[in-house]
């Protein structure tokens, strides 16, 4: 859950984050929000994840609250959207390789105005590269899952090393440091401001917090699913958010706040991450490569967990004859859904060839919290529903915590539409294409 969760958002989205609300306070608020949101979905699945210990995770939820149409529209959107999840990060592996091998070839760009918003657009060797990043994880999970759990064990252990790494050398080591950092200008020009950019701003903070979700995904395959997937779950979202809330405060602690907000982003393309720059400040600028590496080690893990839990989805899909035949089967040798693996390969490597970074993990999250807010109704709909189910775990503060989470879930939508129309309308549109797609495979299973 942790190798899945922590990726390419703790290295980056500060410096967007604060592009937006102008302030360090404001942005470690907006960090404690998407954490508790984190921690409120976490046990709100929890219980369902202990109750339904499927393949599929949240598709297995929705399909036995509300029956196969909602689950169906669940499962494609993690399929067909969330996705964007690896093109994302496979877009991150290459920014972060880009400082070992020069990636500096561009060979058309264009700036486009969409809905209010300037789309900046490009495609060169970076973009191939991240390209051949996604496809080279898919062949590698096509290996088996043990092969693909050591793999990303050993690349969780390489993540968690790296930022306790920003964090010691920050606080101890860097010359800069200050708490005076943590006082910009008052309003500074640069930032949007405003209760919708603090909305933006928690957005991005919940993508880097995504990721214990897909716990439940490979629940089918955990021992003991009854204590193990809460335990993850939960204690996984702690040691998360622990680790980010320190690595902010460090990314404060040694850069002026303009530093932060001019570093990688959307805006500011080939400017250092904002954790490279907090990492030079006390290793100096020679150690660039170093650090890339270590991030891009980060990046690897993410993309692989994402890849490994996401697989399971279109097979629980095809299991139940609502998707295309081959995604349901094993392979020989090997047992992993390989045609699942392959296609969550090819349209991830795609799509990291139509956007940035911050315009691919705005669509994705978008398009997650609009299914959060059905997983976690499920929860209600599944104590009334089945009442006497063996419930190995239940859902801590409830129904509070639920309820915050769904009206949480409710209101980043609803901003997310006003704040980025462009990557929202996005991922409505390739939700919505499911639809015939339903229907096709719901006609089949009568006419059988």
């Amino acid at each position: 859950m942790i190798g899945a969760t922590i990726g390419t958002g703790v290295y980056f989205k500060a410096a967007v984050m604060a592009q937006l609300v102008g302030s360090p306070a404001l942005v470690l608020a907006a960090w404690a929000v998407a954490g508790a949101l984190s921690l409120c979905g976490a046990l709100t699945y929890a219980e369902m994840g202990a109750m339904l210990p499927h393949a599929g995770g949240e598709y297995v939820f929705l399909r036995a609250a509300y029956g196969p149409f909602p689950a169906f529209m669940g499962g494609w959107m993690r399929f067909f959207v969330v996705s964007a999840a690896n093109a994302a990060l496979g877009v991150g592996a290459a920014t972060f390789l880009s400082a070992v091998f020069p990636l500096t070839a561009v060979w058309a760009q264009r700036d486009l105005h969409l809905l209010g918003q300037e789309i900046h657009w490009q495609l060169g060797s970076r973009e191939v590269a991240a390209v051949v990043i996604v496809l080279l994880f898919g062949l590698l999970n096509c290996a088996g899952i043990a092969f693909g759990g050591r793999v990303q064990s050993l690349l969780t252990a390489a993540k968690i090393f790296s930022i306790a790494g920003i964090v010691i050398g920050a606080f101890c080591f860097s010359p800069g440091g200050s708490i005076e950092h943590f006082h910009p200008p008052v309003a500074p020009a640069h930032a949007v401001g405003g209760l919708t950019a603090f909305g933006a701003a928690v957005l991005a903070a919940l993508w880097a917090c995504d990721g214990w979700e897909f716990m439940t995904m490979v629940a089918g395959e955990v021992r003991d699913p009854g204590r193990n997937v809460p335990r993850a779950l939960i204690l996984g979202v702690l040691i998360v958010l622990s680790l980010y809330g320190l690595a902010n405060l460090a990314y404060f602690y040694v850069l002026p706040f303009d530093q932060i907000v001019t570093a990688n982003s959307t805006a500011h393309r080939d400017a250092l991450p904002v954790a490279a720059k907090a990492v030079q400040s006390f290793l100096g600028e020679k150690t660039g490569v170093l650090v890339s590496m270590v991030f891009l080690i980060s990046v690897l893990g993410a993309l692989n967990g994402v890849l490994l839990s996401l697989a399971r989805v279109p097979f629980a899909m095809a299991r139940d004859g609502l998707f295309f035949k081959k995604f349901g089967e094993l392979s020989e040798g090997a047992s992993v859904p390989a045609w699942s693996v392959i296609a969550l390969s090819i349209w991830p490597a795609i799509l990291a060839l139509s956007g940035t970074f911050d315009q691919l993990t705005d669509m994705t999250v978008f398009a997650m919290w609009l299914f959060y807010a059905l997983g976690g109704a499920a929860l209600f709909v599944l104590r009334r529903k089945m009442p006497d189910a063996p419930r190995p775990y239940r859902t801590l503060g409830y129904p509070v915590v639920p309820a915050i989470f769904i009206g949480a879930a409710v209101l980043l939508v609803a901003n997310t539409l006003i704040a980025s129309p462009v990557e929202s309308l996005t991922g409505l549109f390739l939700i919505a294409l499911g639809l015939p797609i339903y229907l096709y495979y719901r006609k089949s299973r009568v006419t059988q």
